[in-house]
């Protein structure tokens, strides 16, 4: 639709609240909007430039333009929420979430069991959440173990099935995890306070558990049962610590939801914190990825309503660091300038800040929100440029440093799946090498590492690449075929400088396009090596200076020096020690040595 056919049409749009809906020529729903005019709002789309090639993309395409009127702003807002979620429009934002989040079941059934689950169904249980991590919810189980004795195990405890005497208590029983309804020991409304226990920690509310534990503790100590009281009490305790340590602001914060919003070229990044009784209980961070040139305020109203509504928020209170509107007229929005809820939305700024942060460190890698397979399109791309006959799951790379021929190392990394596998990173001290000899020491420690993979039967490296020249690579490949292992892994070296890869004996070295992921790869493992070999390096160096200061007293050999170290550390306490605790160490004799040296060095 051009201007001059819009203008045709433009006084037919209403002025009132409402939503809008733009259709191409095939009538595919192309975007859904709310305003407050929305004739005002319609015709900016055909009255200003835009600097987005998105949304010059959706002017050109409208053909059609449909309305809907509704009493307020809320309404439109419900409705184009609504709207979005049913049609998933190509130029709307996507909030659809392929998430499947965790929460805590209290199984409908007799003495009810609580556990996670990724599943909801429609079986009259209730499910407390969702909650952002599979971790926490453990954690948050383990904790409400420690605290409230539930039962673990599915028998079927009908009261028939207990009066009858079918089952006998079990070990958690006897260790205090359990308070036995199996045999009748536990009444349904005792177990049924419990219960209430969990639900109230879950919203960060530990009073009424805390307070029971009191009363506990008290008919315990008056009943003269001090064992049991005492136990109580350090329940008790714990409880109280973790309670402090869970107030983030102040006790008098009931239930607050912040957000906040970091936007970044065609991305934004939103966090959120659940505010319960005084307490953070969840805390969650998405990136959107937006599609026209939406303003903060309309990316921060979209995923408000939405995260809200995914994780069941009670608050009547939202505090966010701009106006925005909100489809529940209850509901408070606050802009806070000091004070606690300022914190906290100090607090959610710093969390969102660092989730972009650690974000971009995995874009690095290409590793941001992918499926195994999307991982791997990296590795698919080294393997077709180095014609390798398989893809290069698990890369090794070595690296050799020295000092002016000092203190000779060599390093190694592992990348498994295109991800740093630091367990399996390994430090090589030279032994057969003295002075500088790259290729000699590249020799020794490829030999070390594959007669060792060899020995143990473990599995092999598709890739393995030489830091270094044609030399190092050569003095590689006469380990390999020394082992027989020739055709079990591949060795390429790397040029230092050029950033180009060869394979031995080829005249021709291979270079991969510089901004090409398989290339960003090969430069993210090098950068890893340096890493790990130079702080290996200066470690070794760092503690061969120390050795070599007193390795220089005559009478005083390796073996003592490094006894000496492994007991005092430093060069510097040992200085500090008097005669007898050196003797202790390396025996009179060379204490006195010892200490008369050092006495020489201080004047």
């Amino acid at each position: 639709m051009t201007q001059a056919a819009f203008q045709q049409t433009a006084h037919t749009i209403p002025t009132e609240p409402g939503i809008y809906k733009y259709f191409d020529k095939s009538n595919e729903l192309l975007y859904v909007g709310k305003a407050k005019n929305l004739r005002k709002r319609i015709s900016s789309y055909f009255s200003k430039t835009f600097t987005g090639y998105k949304t010059h993309e959706l002017v050109q395409r409208i053909h059609r333009i449909e309305f809907t009127i509704v009493d307020s702003e809320q309404d439109a807002f419900l409705l184009e929420n609504s709207l979005i979620k049913e049609y998933q429009p190509r130029f709307n934002i996507e909030l659809k979430d392929d998430k499947s989040y965790p929460y805590i079941i209290i199984k409908k059934e007799e003495y009810p069991r609580i556990f996670l689950t990724r599943k909801k169904i429609n079986d009259g249980s209730e499910y407390l959440g969702p909650f952002t991590s599979a971790g926490k919810v453990r954690e948050l189980i383990s904790f409400i173990r420690q605290y409230i004795p539930l039962r673990t195990c599915k028998l079927a405890l009908t009261e028939q099935n207990i009066q009858k005497g079918k089952f006998k208590v079990c070990l958690e029983f006897h260790i205090g995890n359990c308070k036995g309804p199996c045999e009748g020991l536990q009444s349904e409304a005792d177990y049924k306070e419990g219960l209430q226990q969990v639900r109230d920690m879950l919203k960060g509310n530990l009073q009424p558990v805390i307070q029971r534990y009191k009363k506990d503790m008290q008919q315990l100590a008056e009943s003269l049962e001090f064992e049991k009281a005492e136990t109580i009490k350090k329940k008790l305790l714990h409880l109280e610590q973790y309670q402090a340590s869970s107030v983030v602001v102040s006790k008098h914060l009931i239930n607050l939801d912040v957000f906040t919003i970091l936007k970044e070229a065609d991305l934004a990044y939103v966090n959120y914190l659940m505010v319960q009784n005084g307490t953070i209980v969840q805390t969650h961070t998405i990136p959107i990825k937006t599609k026209l040139e939406e303003t903060d305020e309309e990316v921060l109203e979209l995923v408000v309503a939405d995260l809200r509504k995914t994780f069941n928020s009670i608050a009547t209170e939202i505090i966010v660091p701009f106006p925005i509107t909100v489809a529940d007229p209850k509901v408070i929005v606050t802009i806070p300038k000091a004070g606690d809820k300022k914190k906290l939305l100090d607090l959610s700024q710093k969390n969102v800040a660092y989730f972009k942060l650690e974000l971009k460190k995995k874009k690095i890698l290409h590793l941001e929100g992918k499926s195994d397979i999307e991982q791997k399109k990296v590795l698919y791309s080294l393997q077709e440029w180095l014609q390798l006959s398989e893809v290069p799951t698990h890369i090794e790379c070595f690296d050799n440093s020295n000092f002016q021929g000092a203190f000779p190392v060599s390093a190694m990394v592992c990348f498994k799946n295109g991800i740093p596998s630091k367990n399996d990173y390994r430090k090589f001290n030279v032994k057969t090498v003295s002075g500088i000899n790259d290729f000699a020491t590249m020799k020794e420690v490829v030999y070390r590492r594959y007669k060792r993979l060899k020995e143990d039967g473990a599995d092999f490296p598709q890739l393995v690449i030489i830091d270094g020249g044609k030399g190092q690579l050569s003095a590689a490949m006469e380990s390999i075929t020394a082992l027989g292992l020739n055709g079990r892994t591949t060795l390429v070296g790397l040029a230092k400088n050029e950033e180009e890869l060869f394979f031995d004996g080829d005249q021709e070295s291979i270079k991969l396009p510089w901004d090409s992921d398989a290339l960003k790869l090969i430069r993210r493992i090098r950068d890893e090596v340096h890493r790990f070999g130079i702080s290996f390096h200066r470690d070794k160096r760092s503690k061969g200076a120390l050795k070599n200061e007193l390795e220089q007293i005559p009478g005083i050999g390796n073996q003592t020096v490094t006894e000496l170290l492994k007991v005092f550390k430093s060069v510097k306490r040992i200085k500090e020690q008097p005669e007898n605790k050196l003797a202790e160490v390396v025996g009179v004799k060379r204490a006195k040595i010892l200490l008369a040296a050092l006495s020489r060095d201080k004047t």
